[in-house]
């Protein structure tokens, strides 16, 4: 188990021992996330800044006035130096509690969280070949490369089994994605033609990338593990991190001259405005606008 688990479910817990009426409180908040099919990671997320202000004002949040929670926010990211990524949790869960009570106009009261437009950390071409020639085990090249062929997240990649790899179509079918929405992406041919030997050398049993016990999935922290490792024996400087594999996934397929509408359905983003963020950053030619009628007869530019 995760530090970051243990430490919502033990302020989980404190907050269910020593708040009155924050157990029932709780529960219920659970089963309603749980019915509106919120993923697990949210109710983490949000349960640890719930717990924590109820532990603070050892009061029910629903019970805490707008006034006060506004200067303990104030308080923690001025003061406290909280992260903006705590603050941003808090206001979140929040709302999400005041609704669930029938208090939209908490909800609403609470402090409006600007979107930031900060541009992704992306590898050029050479420094992905560097960093998948980078481990010294041939799992961990292959780990590396399969997530950057795919442009999969975290969670698509350590979930994903063995059976999803389909070598005929040359399909890799992603079960329930972020938004809980399967979709298929292309397998490399150069991961096909090695996919046999993965089998073979590493022996998986369910899942393509298992961790030391057979038939369970590789843990978040141990596949971070092998991307630090393999930076370690590079030259890269950048801020990398297993998502920066997949933003190099979609900037390269632009650079490649793939639209942005197939990227964004090989990404699965719901909303294309997610997926133009790449267009800032790809290294694209400008083309000059022709007429249709000259390319059908192939009629060339000055």
């Amino acid at each position: 188990m995760s530090t970051f688990k243990k430490g919502y479910i033990t302020l989980v817990s404190q907050a269910k021992t020593n708040v009155v009426g924050f157990s029932a409180a709780y529960s219920k908040f659970v089963e309603r996330v749980t019915i509106d099919q919120g993923s697990k990671s949210l109710i983490s997320n949000y349960s640890r800044s719930i717990a924590t202000i109820a532990l603070h004002f050892n009061r029910v949040p629903h019970e805490i006035s707008v006034d006060e929670i506004n200067s303990y926010l104030y308080r923690m990211t001025v003061h406290e130096k909280l992260s903006i990524s705590y603050f941003k949790q808090a206001v979140f869960g929040l709302r999400h509690w005041f609704r669930l009570f029938g208090m939209e106009e908490k909800a609403i009261a609470m402090p409006s969280i600007k979107k930031e437009f900060t541009l992704p950390v992306v590898l050029s071409k050479e420094e992905c070949k560097v960093l998948f020639k980078a481990p010294r085990w041939f799992k961990h090249r292959f780990l590396l490369t399969f997530a950057y062929a795919g442009g999969l997240r975290m969670n698509e990649l350590r979930l994903l089994k063995i059976a999803d790899v389909d070598l005929i179509r040359k399909q890799v079918h992603i079960r329930m994605g972020k938004g809980k929405k399967d979709r298929y992406v292309l397998l490399s041919n150069l991961l096909a033609q090695k996919f046999q030997q993965y089998l073979t050398e590493v022996n998986p049993k369910v899942y393509l990338f298992e961790g030391q016990t057979p038939g369970e999935p590789m843990g978040e922290r141990s596949i971070q593990y092998v991307i630090n490792e393999a930076l370690q024996k590079t030259d890269i400087k950048k801020e990398v991190s297993m998502h920066t594999l997949r933003h190099s996934f979609a900037t390269h397929l632009l650079e490649d001259g793939i639209d942005i509408h197939s990227i964004q359905r090989l990404l699965g983003h719901s909303d294309i405005r997610t997926t133009i963020v790449y267009l800032h950053v790809a290294r694209i030619k400008p083309r000059l606008a022709h007429s249709p009628l000259d390319s059908l007869y192939n009629i060339a530019y000055d």
